[in-house]
């Protein structure tokens, strides 16, 4: 998908891919697929900036995906977040930490854990 298409898509269109290419890379993840993890990550990305690139910074609409059933989705949409709504992301990596869901809840922690010592800075 280009970076044109992308543009053409509505923002609820967006969320809804966001969370297609997430639960691609969760089954990729799982299944030891690096290059697919790799082509779907940087899809994920390139959704989240066409999200930032719009009007009051769309990524908000990513909040939605806190209740998905896929881990993975909350996690990236909580990752995603924390520049628009820090308190509610972090409350969300939060939760994913203590469900031990690993490896999910490991990303969460050491995503709270560079944000408690300034190692990272959402933007």
């Amino acid at each position: 998908m280009s970076k044109q298409d992308l543009r053409q898509m509505a923002t609820p269109e967006l969320v809804a891919l966001f969370a297609k290419v997430v639960v691609g890379q969760d089954e990729a993840l799982l299944g030891h697929q690096r290059a697919k993890f790799k082509r779907l990550f940087d899809m994920m990305r390139d959704i989240a900036n066409e999200l930032k690139g719009r009007e009051s910074d769309q990524r908000v609409a990513l909040l939605s995906l806190f209740e998905y059933p896929n881990m993975q989705v909350r996690l990236q949409a909580a990752k995603l977040t924390l520049a628009v709504a820090p308190l509610e992301a972090r409350k969300q990596l939060e939760a994913i930490a203590s469900t031990k869901w690993y490896p999910q809840a490991g990303d969460a922690g050491m995503c709270l854990s560079f944000l408690d010592d300034g190692t990272f800075k959402p933007k």
